[in-house]
């Protein structure tokens, strides 16, 4: 930051305690005016490129008519005020300079309630960071989360401070092992941060895990279930039972495993392996559910007769039920395609029929009528019939 008086500027510092700070004083338009510099006291430091004051710890960087540059090293907190730069002009000008001295704070301290927690239960946590000007902030961090804490500020000897922050949460199984993290915020230093790893202790947690059959479980069959129980502290006791009715008798326990062989029905029901430690007891169920036995397929029988010798064998099961549908809809098809063709031809049939009774009906011939439709008159016709009345018992007759 600039402070400016007329053609007169300096900035203002901050620097860390122990460190080195510069003062400037710059002139825009300088008239051969002289310029010097002085303490928050009043007392001159340099006079143009002269040291009046006795303190080594002042050194001159730079002396020219546009600027007068003074450094100061090991700066303390008894070096913090307002430095004047002043311009012997007419009328005397001067710029202010003001130096704050940064203090970092110490290494901050971590601290938690108990050092081992039961998961469900609460815990707190405290973070210290003393001796610092300004006062330090503090933020918490718990693996990748961070957290809200609640925070007191203390004013100490010589303008310093101490911070405390509390963080209290619930704590679960997922927490064992994670890091809670003080991250400490000053602007004398970067990253500065402690942090104390979570001890959580948990109930059992139990799986069941089939080791065989696998798939349906059926009669004759043989099962082994394993049991793995995982807590904080490890389990000391893990057991198998029967819900609701005993263990078969000829089952084996062995550690965490249950192995029972020859399976029948009256073996169904729910198999529990429960887990316990310090913290508590849990339990898993597993309910088993016996099937019937699998069936075979009869093989081919041969039949003998005295006169002739044969060998008959079922239908081919597997080979119709793979047929099956298929085989069925194109028989039908086939079966339909023919009575289709059946029926159109008897209707062809009927319809050539019927045109040809209709053209032909009613004709009718006898040795009588020949030579009756050539006769002039109808005794002509008479006399020209074959056999005429004399052939009577000859007479034969034609039906088309």
């Amino acid at each position: 930051m600039e402070v400016q008086s007329q053609n007169l500027i300096a900035d203002n510092i901050s620097v860390v305690e122990g460190e080195t700070a510069t003062i400037s004083c710059r002139v825009k338009n300088n008239d051969d005016s002289v310029i010097q510099l002085l303490n928050p006291n009043r007392q001159t430091i340099y006079f143009r490129d002269v040291r009046p004051l006795k303190d080594a710890r002042f050194q001159l960087v730079n002396f020219s008519d546009n600027e007068l540059r003074v450094s100061l090293s090991n700066v303390s907190l008894s070096d913090e005020g307002r430095y004047v730069c002043q311009l012997y002009s007419d009328p005397p000008q001067e710029a202010y300079a003001n130096i704050t001295v940064l203090v970092p704070p110490g290494n901050p301290i971590i601290e938690s309630r108990e050092d081992i927690v039961r998961e469900g239960n609460e815990t707190e946590i405290t973070c210290t960071s003393m001796g610092s000007k300004p006062a330090a902030t503090i933020r918490w961090m718990k693996g990748d989360k961070e957290l809200q804490g609640k925070s007191k500020v203390e004013a100490t000897y010589d303008r310093m401070f101490t911070v405390t922050s509390w963080l209290r949460f619930t704590v679960m199984r997922e927490d064992d092992g994670v890091p809670v993290v003080c991250i400490v915020d000053h602007p004398a230093v970067k990253d500065f941060q402690t942090q104390k790893y979570l001890e959580v202790q948990y109930k059992p947690e139990v799986t069941i895990k089939v080791g065989f059959p696998q798939g349906l479980i059926r009669e004759g069959e043989n099962l082994e279930l394993t049991c793995q129980a995982k807590g904080k502290p490890q389990p000391h006791q893990v057991n198998w039972v029967r819900v609701d009715d005993d263990v078969p008798s000829h089952a084996v326990i062995t550690g965490s495993d249950l192995y029972i062989e020859n399976l029948n029905k009256s073996y169904n029901g729910t198999y529990r392996c429960v887990a316990s430690n310090s913290v508590g007891e849990t339990y898993a169920d597993y309910i088993l559910y016996v099937r019937d036995a699998l069936t075979t397929t009869p093989k081919p029988t041969t039949t003998t007769t005295t006169t002739i010798s044969a060998t008959t064998s079922p239908p081919d099961i597997t080979q119709d039920s793979q047929a099956g549908p298929e085989a069925q809809r194109l028989d039908h098809a086939v079966i339909g395609g023919v009575v289709a063709v059946v029926v159109f031809a008897m209707l062809c049939l009927l319809i050539v029929l019927g045109r040809y009774f209709a053209r032909h009906k009613g004709t009718y011939f006898t040795h009588e009528a020949k030579g009756a439709d050539d006769a002039a008159d109808a005794d002509t016709a008479i006399i020209n019939a074959e056999g005429g009345h004399n052939n009577s018992d000859e007479k034969k007759e034609y039906y088309i």
